[in-house]
């Protein structure tokens, strides 16, 4: 007789190949990013097991997960063995990690280059469809006073008030500026409009005697700073 071709189910394997018992046993970082995502799948169907299914998902975000943490309800379901529950569990788990980074970042006092704007603010912008633009507002010794969000808009561009953002640093009384916006389409380099509007906030600034320190470009792959590429 022929041995059957059918896939053997989770329970099935040996008990420390199957992701709860692994991670019990090994702990999290044990587990590839297929068994994590199966974990939140919670079971397979007739055909396919919760880490096949996973695997799947994965593929369809090239294997990566800052693609995976763009992906909507949509998205996912788009996969077999996805309903709209197993797809609002990945989503919940990837926006806790979003939360998690983001919380920790807000702890940041002090700015002392680009790299404490990107981790400041990548975990909240990267992923979103749209753009945002925020500044950050900075006293003497270039401690942040306040975060605030000035605008959002569409795919490929947000309006910018300059004077809505004089006013607000203003308001604060804030010494330094550092502006920020993300680009939905993981291009991290800067248009013509992002060059233009941060000539203008700068020249703006300079008549307050308010600095403009940089402008971050936030992606979820690299970022870019003017300041760090000399356009400030």
């Amino acid at each position: 007789m022929e041995p059957s071709s059918k896939a053997l189910t989770i329970k099935q394997w040996a008990h420390d190949d199957r992701p709860r018992e692994k991670m019990i046993s090994k702990g999290a970082t044990a587990l590839s990013d297929a068994e994590l995502v199966a974990i939140l799948i919670g079971s397979g169907t007739t055909n396919e097991t919760a880490v096949g299914i996973a695997q799947k998902v994965l593929a369809a975000a090239k294997n990566n997960l800052n693609e995976l943490g763009r992906f909507t309800i949509k998205d996912l379901t788009k996969t077999k063995g996805i309903g709209t529950a197993k797809a609002i569990a990945i989503m919940a788990a990837l926006e806790l990690g979003r939360r998690r980074k983001n919380s920790e970042a807000i702890n940041r006092e002090q700015i002392t280059s680009s790299n404490d704007v990107i981790e400041l603010f990548q975990a909240s912008l990267a992923d979103l469809p749209h753009e945002e633009f925020w500044v950050l507002l900075l006293n003497r010794a270039n401690k942040i006073i306040e975060r605030v969000k000035i605008s959002e808009g569409g795919y490929t561009a947000t309006t910018v008030d300059v004077r809505k953002i004089m006013k607000t640093a203003l308001e604060h009384q804030a010494i330094g500026l550092i502006l920020c916006h993300n680009h939905p389409s993981g291009n991290h380099n800067p248009s013509n409009e992002d060059i233009n509007i941060t000539a203008k906030i700068k020249q703006a600034a300079k008549t307050l005697d308010i600095s403009l320190l940089d402008h971050v470009i936030i992606t979820s792959g690299k970022c870019f700073s003017m300041a760090d590429n000399s356009m400030i």
